[in-house]
């Protein structure tokens, strides 16, 4: 059984879906003011991996998924306004460069990403229903605000207590508002601001009703999961809790689910901090894949340390899995969850149903592998099931699903041998050592090694791979 830790309950629960038949999950997705960083990508494959896990135990027709896009903010405005162009065209640019984010990591596109200002008249209709059932009140300045003295258990997926919150608040409570903890629903316009017309005048939403009136319209008032980043817990999460149970009265989501910040010298890799790396940097100088796999490197809710020397480690593994995989390019994935308590295939969907244990799947991935290598050149029929499975198995993960040759092959970034250069420096190589000319033959070794190019000779010819 599938075991998810509820930050709402904070403890592991057996995952029971409302409806098996339809499994629903929304996760929030990017602000579109700027390139993805590394924390971006962490967030979008943790919830791809929980996506592709679902699929598999519920199947692919059963599991929806929405990942929305904010595409109208104070951030977005700010930089619009900063670079003298429409904020329309703005946000345009910057979904375009995601969504070439999200193909290069092997993420799997969502089944629904609705964008927030597709969404205006849901929001003006949830707004409504909370001015209606006693949530929310028009400021003097035809803002619209969320009353969160109205909303009982306020703080219950965070764990803060509003009075302490009150207590701790830095800064004057707003003119327009009745309390520093109340929150904007609706924003009147400002000189030269994107708005729409609304029963309160024209204006904007607030970003967290955004969140709300997209997924409970796509998935409808109540559904089984929502993620996101550790940072949204609070405030925009629970806010949305408010919001949307205030203005349903049911209850919101089952499961909520959030991924640990990525981490730069111990500090939270943020764009307000100025320590973060774009998805594109870090692509510039490692295989997408190599960044999907480090990142699975640490269970999803714990942090993630970003250094080279974990890429470089998560390069030389990937690598290891792909050489086992050599000469199995035309097997067909397999999955069997069934193959005996201590095997490989066990300890993988044992470690997925613990709250999709990646550390430990992975570890059952090199098992796998380690059976492949031993079968290799005396079971091939054997061998081809291990193949199958571990195959299989990662495909789970969104890992090995290329040819290996071309993995192990492909350099990234401009410097080093051309595949074509090598193969005319091994073939010299192999005339020499027909010429029974040592040297040369060594030389030419050296003179791959040197360039990176790892060479391994068999009886069956000689293999080469980028170290």
């Amino acid at each position: 059984m599938l075991q998810i830790y509820n930050t709402l309950t904070r403890q592991k629960e057996t995952f029971r879906p409302i409806d098996q038949d339809n499994v629903r999950m929304y996760v929030c997705g990017m602000t579109v003011y700027d390139l993805c960083h590394v924390g971006h990508a962490r967030m979008l494959v943790v919830f791809d991996v929980v996506y592709r896990y679902l699929c598999h135990v519920y199947g692919k027709d059963h599991v929806t998924y929405v990942r929305n896009i904010t595409d109208i903010d104070d951030k977005i405005i700010q930089r619009a306004n900063e670079n003298k162009e429409d904020f329309y065209k703005l946000t345009e640019r910057f979904i375009t460069a995601f969504h070439e984010d999200t193909r290069a990591l092997g993420v799997v596109a969502p089944d629904q990403e609705p964008r927030a200002t597709a969404y205006i008249d849901q929001i003006i209709n949830m707004i409504e229903a909370l001015v209606a059932n006693g949530y929310a009140y028009v400021s003097g300045s035809s803002d619209v605000y969320f009353d969160v003295s109205r909303f009982d258990g306020y703080g219950k997926l965070s764990g803060k207590n509003p009075e302490d919150l009150v207590a701790g608040a830095r800064v004057a409570v707003e003119e327009a508002k009745d309390d520093p903890l109340d929150f904007a629903l609706w924003k009147s316009a400002k000189p030269e601001e994107p708005s729409w017309d609304s029963p309160w005048g024209a204006g904007r939403p607030g970003w967290h009703i955004e969140c709300s009136a997209m997924s409970t319209h796509c998935l409808g008032h109540h559904f089984d999961i929502h993620g996101g980043g550790l940072d949204l817990q609070f405030p925009h999460h629970e806010n949305e809790i408010a919001q949307s149970e205030g203005a349903s009265g049911k209850k919101f989501v089952n499961v909520w689910m959030h991924n640990g910040f990525v981490r730069v010298d111990d500090e939270k890799m943020s764009k307000s901090l100025g320590n973060f790396f774009t998805i594109r940097e870090v692509l510039k100088r490692y295989d997408p894949e190599v960044v999907r796999y480090f990142i699975l490197t640490s269970h999803y809710r714990s942090p993630l340390n970003y250094s080279d020397q974990h890429l470089d480690n998560a390069q030389a593994a990937l690598t290891t899995l792909y050489t086992s995989l050599r000469g199995f390019e035309d097997i067909e994935p397999v999955l069997r969850e069934e193959m005996g308590a201590d095997s490989a295939n066990t300890k993988f969907f044992a470690a997925m149903n613990d709250d999709f244990n990646t550390p430990e799947a992975l570890a059952a991935l090199f098992e796998m592998a380690h059976k492949l290598n031993r079968e290799k050149k005396y079971h091939p029929k054997k061998s081809e099931h291990y193949a199958g499975q571990l195959k299989g198995l990662a495909g789970l993960l969104g890992l090995l699903e290329r040819d290996p040759e071309v993995f192990l092959k492909t350099g990234i970034g401009e410097e080093g041998l051309s595949a074509t250069e090598v193969e005319d420096l091994i073939a010299h190589r192999k005339q020499a050592r027909a010429d029974k000319d040592w040297a040369e033959a060594d030389r030419l070794r050296d003179e791959l090694q040197d360039k990176g190019i790892v060479i391994e000779d068999s009886a069956d010819g000689t293999q080469w791979r980028r170290g």
